[in-house]
C-alpha cells in the first residue's frame, strides 16, 4: 500500500540512551534502547543488547518516537510539479520527522481511477524518501455529483476517500458515499464547509475582513456542514472524518456527535492552533488558507479540542504554492501553507504551553491517524516497521523560509521562534534525514 518495504540483510541498527515515546502503548522511558533488524523493530526497552556489527546511535537522552503520519498533504504530482514533486515533498517530510504522507486527490488528472492510484504508489516508491499512501476522490473529477468506484480504488491502494479542498455539498451524494463505504469499512473525509456560504470569500468573516474590505467566510459554513454530515454518518453507520476543523462551534458539534456514539472523527491543521485571522495583517497572502484562519476565540477552541481529545489528529495541511500563485491581490491568491517541516515544532508549542502532554500530542501525530487509515505505523512495537523520529524537545530555534526543503516555500512562520527540532528521521531502518549532516 505504498509503505516502504524494510530492507533485508542490512546491518542491524541500535538506538541507545533515548527517551522512548510510544503513544500506542503509553511508553515514556528515559535511558531506553531500540534495536532495528532488517528494517523492523526487533527489540525495545532498557535491556536491548546489540550484536557485534550493529551500528550504534547514541541519542543523547533525546526523544525517540514513531515517525509522524501526516494525514493531509498535497504533493503536486501529477500535474502540479511547478508547486511540488514527490521527491521535494519527501525531502521536506524527512526533515520534519514525517515518515508517512497521505496524499490528496486534487491532482491533474484527479485520483479517481485505480490506474492512477497505482501510478502514484509506483512513482512514490521510486522518488520519495518517505512512505506515501493516497486518498482517492469521493466523486469523479471532484465535481460532487457521481461517486467513484470506491471498492476498486481501495483494492488499488487508496486508504480513504475525500474530494480534497472541495466539499461534497450534495447531501444525497454524501449519504450514498457514507453508506457505500460501510461495506469496506472505508473512511470518508470531508472538507467541512458549505460552499454556497463561502463562495468568493478570501478570509474569515468578521471585523478584520470588514476593515480590509475582503469578503469573509462565515464560521457557520463549517458548523452547518459538520452538523449535517454527522447526522448522515449516524443515519448510515459510515465512518466520517472532518479534515481540518477550525471553529469552536464545529468542535462542539463533533463533541456532541462523539457523545452519541456516532463514528465521527476530526483533524486540525497546525496553523489553526498556531495563528489567528490577525496574521492576514495588511493582505499577507502567505496567511491565506482554506478553511481560513479564524478568530482568537476559535483558535483557543481548537487548542481546547485537542486537549480534551475531541480532535483526533493534527495535520500539516501541506499545500505548496509557487510564487506566481501567492504574489497576487489577496482575493486572487491561492490558499495554502507549506507545512511539512513546521508541523512538529508548532505542535510542540502545545506541550511547552502545558496544554497537552507529550504522549497525547504524539498520539495525534502518529498512532491515531495510522489507526484511522489502517496503516502499520505509529508505534514502537516489536515487529513494526522501523519508521522513527529522533528529536530534541527543548532546543530553541527560528523557522526560516530559506531552510524549507519543499519546492514551494509559502509560509507565514518565517522568523517564528519555536522550541523542539528533528535530529534524525528513519524510514524502514534507513536514515532519510540527519540534522548533523544537513
Amino acid at each position: 500500500m505504498g509503505i516502504n518495504t524494510p530492507a533485508a540483510n542490512t546491518p542491524p541498527l541500535a538506538f541507545v540512551n533515548a527517551r522512548l515515546l510510544d503513544p500506542a502503548t503509553g511508553l515514556d522511558a528515559q535511558g531506553g534502547s531500540l534495536l532495528v533488524i532488517d528494517g523492523r523493530i526487533a527489540a525495545v526497552g532498557g535491556d536491548v543488547r546489540p550484536a557485534k556489527g550493529t551500528e550504534i546511535i547514541d541519542c543523547g537522552g533525546h526523544c525517540l518516537a514513531p515517525g509522524l503520519v501526516d494525514m493531509r498533504a498535497f504533493l503536486g504530482e501529477p500535474g502540479f510539479e511547478e508547486k511540488e514533486t514527490l521527491a521535494s515533498a519527501g525531502r521536506a517530510a524527512a526533515a520534519g520527522g514525517v515518515t508517512t504522507l497521505v496524499s490528496q486527490p486534487q491532482t491533474d488528472p484527479v485520483m479517481d481511477e485505480p490506474a492512477l492510484i497505482g501510478f502514484m504508489l509506483q512513482r512514490a516508491r521510486q522518488t520519495c524518501a518517505v512512505n506515501v499512501v493516497p486518498m482517492a476522490a469521493i466523486t469523479k473529477g471532484l465535481r460532487g455529483q457521481e461517486m467513484t468506484e470506491m471498492g476498486l480504488l481501495a483494492e488499488a491502494g487508496a486508504v480513504a476517500f475525500t474530494d480534497g479542498v472541495h466539499a461534497v455539498a450534495d447531501a444525497q451524494v454524501m449519504r450514498r458515499a457514507l453508506s457505500y463505504a460501510t461495506a469496506w469499512n472505508l473512511l470518508i473525509v470531508q472538507h467541512a464547509e458549505e460552499p454556497s456560504l463561502t463562495r468568493g470569500s478570501a478570509m474569515n468573516s468578521g471585523e478584520v475582513a470588514s476593515r480590509l474590505g475582503l469578503k469573509g467566510a462565515p464560521a457557520m459554513a463549517e458548523v452547518i456542514m459538520v452538523e449535517r454530515d454527522v447526522r448522515l454518518a449516524e443515519m448510515t453507520g459510515g465512518r466520517y472524518h472532518a479534515a481540518c476543523i477550525s471553529t469552536g462551534e464545529a468542535i462542539e458539534a463533533m463533541r456532541r456527535a462523539k457523545a452519541r456514539g456516532i463514528r465521527a472523527t476530526c483533524g486540525a491543521a497546525a496553523h489553526h492552533f498556531a495563528l489567528n485571522e490577525n496574521e492576514v495583517g495588511e493582505y499577507r497572502t502567505f496567511a491565506k488558507v482554506t478553511p481560513p484562519l479564524r478568530s482568537e476565540e476559535d483558535r483557543a477552541a481548537v487548542v481546547a479540542g485537542l486537549a480534551d481529545g475531541t480532535i483526533d489528529v493534527i495535520v500539516s495541511d501541506h499545500s505548496p504554492q509557487d510564487q506566481e500563485s501567492k504574489r497576487l491581490p489577496f482575493p486572487a491568491a491561492e490558499p495554502g501553507i507549506a507545512g511539512l517541516q513546521t508541523l512538529l515544532p508548532l505542535a510542540l508549542e502545545l506541550v511547552h504551553g502545558r496544554h497537552i502532554s507529550l504522549l497525547d500530542l504524539l498520539a495525534k501525530l502518529t498512532v491515531n491517524p495510522a489507526r484511522l487509515l489502517g496503516l502499520p505505523a505509529g508505534t514502537l512495537a516489536k515487529g513494526a516497521p522501523a519508521d522513527l523520529v529522533l528529536f530534541d524537545l527543548d532546543v530553541p530555534w527560528r523557522i526560516s523560509e530559506a531552510g524549507l526543503r519543499s519546492k514551494s516555500k509559502n509560509t507565514p512562520f518565517d522568523g517564528r521562534p519555536v522550541q523542539g527540532r528533528v535530529l534524525r528521521t528513519v524510514v524502514a531502518g534507513d536514515t532519510v534525514f540527519d540534522a548533523a549532516a544537513a
